[in-house]
């Protein structure tokens, strides 16, 4: 674990399994409550797998699915996504407290993260005010979901790098019928090196939430 300005720490668990990194947030989560660790910046690769948040509709997983895939019901608001192997994955388990009380503040925040971190591609990402995410024309590249607890996160947000996009195919993706989905590979027509990605969203991360701009 390493040491990073406004006393962020980066966990980079390389590749690690869903269910594994779920039960680290939680525990991760309520050690921040209870001031026992710093603020963190968790990266990882996932195994195929699908997600549905609090409030998902089961029916956008489509019949087609591959049942090898497992599916997690999960705490976190949105709908159903997919994560897996080539996908970014970013949980910040951080005290908003020491930044800005505000949940919609928090979401468009890590989705400014997405886009100021795609910018370093030339790939010209924006945010829908109607949905959350991030968006290249009408495909998603970046999505994101999250549970606070007493102003802690865990959760977060992912960027589809070098993805396997038919994996998609089987769910209604954040339960959204008329967009596609997208990722860095597609764009660039080329693979890109996720271990220089993380670094980039980690500059971002710390730009667009620095807690001297919000002094308590």
């Amino acid at each position: 674990m390493n040491n990073f300005k406004n006393n962020i720490e980066v966990m980079d668990l390389g590749q690690s399994s869903y269910e594994k990194v779920w039960d680290l947030q939680k525990k991760m989560q309520s050690q921040r409550i209870n001031s026992r660790i710093d603020d963190t910046l968790i990266f990882v690769e996932h195994e195929p797998v699908y997600t549905l948040g609090k409030n998902a509709n089961k029916n956008h997983v489509l019949q087609n699915i591959d049942p090898d895939i497992k599916i997690y019901q999960i705490e976190r608001g949105g709908d159903v996504t997919y994560h897996g192997p080539g996908q970014l994955v970013v949980y910040p388990i951080i005290d908003l407290s020491n930044y800005k009380k505000s949940i919609s503040w928090y979401m468009r925040a890590i989705e400014q993260v997405s886009i100021d971190t795609l910018s370093e591609y030339d790939i010209k990402a924006v945010r829908n005010l109607d949905l959350t995410g991030v968006w290249v024309e009408d495909e998603k590249i970046a999505a994101q979901g999250v549970k606070i607890s007493r102003w802690v996160t865990m959760h977060g947000f992912s960027i589809n790098v070098n993805t396997n996009l038919e994996h998609y195919n089987s769910i209604i993706p954040c339960g959204i019928f008329d967009r596609g989905v997208t990722s860095m590979s597609k764009l660039l027509g080329r693979d890109v090196n996720i271990d220089r990605l993380k670094m980039v969203v980690q500059k971002h991360f710390n730009s667009n939430l620095n807690k001297n701009d919000y002094p308590n």
